[in-house]
């Protein structure tokens, strides 16, 4: 399949190598900033290859399939000319827009022209994710009742939107309220004094009462850790370093009630693969391809909501905010 990458920064370089990774021609890296391109050619991308414009990219490299890896403001033009175009996939990359009517006009541009539409949320291809769902939903942990992240000072649209996705997929239901505290500072950020990000903590519910609470506050400054509470046990992962340690009451216990959270126990501790970018990354673009088990913009489009509802929560003094159609849709946010 004639593949194509638009933008050619850290993401775009790692999009680069999985194609190649899995023997897709690459037809077109497209880059609007000269020294980037410069860099993709000493990496190895032949000069026929490399496109200032997107429309010369379509029109020459005739991809079959996109991966848009610039930032959030241009991913709904892109997504949707890539459509048009004729790409039968497009893989994107997060946040998936600046705004609820952003994703909704990608949706309907890869709904009209036949396209699949993938949004590169990874979670369910990572063994520190798919391990404590595994967990979590045996009989002998009982079912999860809540998910906690306590994080260093990462972003909560950067990095928080790929925990809310997470949520969903843990639990296997659409978050239906959001609450958020938010610092008063905005996170400058790296790729532009247009963009910014916020710090604090945030609380999701479904409609079964599950919860998720994440803490990534301006004045933490180190790791990421994340507890899956279940009825019979806990799961707490350190994702930098790899480790999962478990907590379950031993089998005689598990049908005493909640009230009785000390009884025996038994605890495990196991290493697991560290988060990485790369292969996760190539395993959404395997799932895309296959046309199967991937990442689609209907469900990234509820993590740009839940987003929507901690803006709006934190505006109205914290209080929890319907993820439905009363959310503002046309709002556009300064992610990048």
């Amino acid at each position: 399949m004639r593949t194509a990458v638009i933008g050619a920064g850290r993401m775009g370089m790692r999009h680069v190598e999985v194609v190649k990774s899995l023997g897709l021609p690459l037809v077109g890296l497209c880059d609007a900033k000269p020294e980037a391109l410069a860099a993709a050619g000493k990496s190895g991308v032949p000069a026929e290859a490399l496109f200032a414009s997107f429309d010369d990219l379509l029109s020459r490299g005739r991809p079959e399939c996109v991966v848009i890896s610039t930032t959030a403001p241009s991913h709904a033009d892109l997504t949707a000319r890539a459509a048009a175009s004729g790409a039968r996939a497009i893989l994107c990359e997060k946040p998936m827009a600046t705004s609820l009517a952003d994703c909704d006009r990608m949706i309907a541009a890869c709904a009209k022209a036949g396209a699949k539409l993938a949004i590169n949320h990874q979670m369910r291809f990572m063994e520190q994710y798919t391990l404590p769902k595994t967990l979590a939903e045996s009989e002998a942990f009982g079912g999860l009742a809540s998910v906690t992240v306590v994080a260093g000072n990462f972003g909560i649209a950067m990095n928080g939107s790929h925990y809310f996705e997470m949520f969903r997929f843990m639990t296997g239901e659409n978050p239906v309220s959001a609450s958020a505290w938010f610092s008063p500072e905005k996170l400058p950020n790296p790729r532009g004094p247009q963009f910014e990000d916020r710090a604090g903590s945030v609380r999701l519910e479904t409609a079964s009462g599950k919860r998720f609470y994440m803490d990534a506050s301006p004045d933490q400054g180190h790791g990421v850790r994340v507890t899956y509470a279940c009825r019979r046990g806990q799961i707490m992962v350190d994702e930098l370093a790899g480790m999962v340690q478990t907590s379950v009451r031993k089998p005689e216990h598990r049908e005493m009630p909640t009230t009785r959270y000390g009884m025996p126990w038994e605890d495990q501790i196991r290493t697991i693969t560290p988060a990485d970018a790369v292969a996760p990354s190539r395993a959404v673009f395997e799932a895309l391809l296959a046309g199967k088990n991937y990442p689609t913009g209907e469900e990234a489009r509820l993590a740009i909501a839940a987003l929507v509802g901690c803006y709006a929560s934190d505006e109205q003094q914290h209080s929890a905010v319907a993820l439905g159609s009363g959310l503002d849709q046309q709002r556009v946010f300064p992610w990048a």
